[in-house]
């Protein structure tokens, strides 16, 4: 055993997957020049591609789902649901909520809303022009609360609704178990048990301090899903975490982090670990600390790019915290970076991470866009949003 910064290294081990090896196709890189709200940017993006803004007229929006019909929905901090019909440059308000509509699913004719303290439906068939408030009721309650406030819908190979949500702050004492309380069973992700006379949520997978986005790879229909780190522990520490998440599968936080070679007992939290150390499953990926992964969707068959066929793109939104205690008000071009981050696969497992897009933090460290949701058209482009500087909608597609 011995000290790492606030933890206690429990265990030491190999990490199962090298970040700069593997047999994936390396990828080739090209500068794009564009000009954003009257200011010329410089962005790196893959070769053969280009960068597009689509769309600046939103208010804080967030992850991105297509229905099938191709028209493009997010939700907003702002309360607005909001749609865009191809070619996806003029967004409409199709519906205005109260609390916090992060994203949205659809099954059926229904669409789902995630809110922070409920899942919502409405009748909903493509083409309808909104979606009248009145029609709007609540599926299942959430565990509500501040701290990490969004709630991710989505709708699995299987058919089941999952939703996902992130513990309150660094180290609450909140866990995705029915030995709970209701309002405490945070950190991971739930699937809907819809068989009884009411839909009753069940953990499906737990130890996630914020999981933003999941999707699942498109050859084997497991689930991997982002998360953000806590804060606590510097700059450096603990770096960000991609995860598979088996049913019943437990990523240990907040009681244990990863520190990259090893497995660590966080010190923060007093209370006994639900689960010991050795039920605890490392993380397929890493992402440098700090870099508040978003929204994940996996390349599907045929779409984008060949060399990037189901891998995962992720959305970085990059650090507030700066160096070299991690502490907000540090110098601010060195805070880390956003950028869209490409997980590669190689036979269904993660072998490496590779930049995919990069370029939206000026040298003194403003941001001019910041990656959110992220998500694949009908025409196999990809989109994706952005809620800090230019609250827009982006695409990123073959020249």
């Amino acid at each position: 055993m011995r000290l790492f910064g606030g933890l206690i290294v429990l265990v030491s081990m190999c990490f199962p997957f090298s970040l700069v090896q593997g047999g994936t196709q390396l990828l080739r890189y090209e500068q794009q020049s564009l000009v954003l709200a009257g200011k010329r940017v410089q962005v790196r993006v893959p070769a053969g591609m280009q960068l597009e803004l689509l769309s600046d007229d939103f208010d804080s929006p967030r992850l991105i789902t297509f229905a099938e019909n191709g028209d493009l929905f997010m939700g907003s901090r702002a309360g607005h649901v909001y749609r865009v019909k191809p070619p996806y440059t003029k967004p409409e308000i199709v519906l205005s909520m109260s609390g916090y509509p992060h994203n949205v699913a659809f099954r059926d004719d229904e669409i789902l809303i995630a809110e922070t303290g409920g899942l919502y439906r409405a009748p909903y068939r493509s083409g309808l022009e909104d979606i009248p408030e009145e029609t709007v009721s609540l599926l299942a309650a959430l565990p509500g609360g501040g701290g990490h406030n969004s709630r991710t819908v989505r709708v699995g190979p299987d058919g089941r609704v999952y939703v996902s949500l992130g513990i309150q702050g660094n180290c609450s004492d909140q866990y995705v178990d029915d030995s709970y309380a209701f309002r405490e069973r945070r950190g991971g992700v739930f699937v809907l048990d819809e068989s009884g006379n009411r839909p009753v949520w069940k953990p499906y997978a737990s130890g996630l301090r914020n999981p933003v986005g999941f999707d699942w790879h498109p050859q084997t229909d497991v689930m991997y899903a982002s998360n953000n780190g806590p804060d606590h522990l510097g700059f450096e520490l603990p770096p960000e975490v991609f995860a598979r998440l088996d049913p019943g599968s437990f990523q240990g936080m907040p009681w244990f982090q990863f520190d990259g070679k090893g497995l660590s007992r966080d010190r923060c939290i007093k209370s006994k670990p639900p689960r010991p150390a050795s039920q605890v499953s490392l993380p397929v990926a890493t992402f440098p600390a700090r870099n508040a992964p978003m929204g994940v969707r996996f390349v599907p068959s045929g779409a984008f790019d060949k060399d990037l066929q189901h891998d995962a793109i992720v959305a970085l939104k990059g650090s507030w915290g700066t160096r070299p205690d991690g502490g907000a008000f540090g110098d601010p071009a060195t805070r880390r970076e956003p950028m869209l981050a490409a997980v590669r696969f190689e036979q269904g497992q993660a072998r490496r991470v590779d930049p995919l897009l990069t370029g939206f933090q000026y040298k003194n460290g403003r941001r001019w866009a910041r990656p959110v949701g992220v998500a694949f058209g009908p025409d196999g482009v990809l989109y994706f949003s952005s809620d800090s500087g230019i609250n827009g909608l982006f695409r990123l597609k073959k020249r």
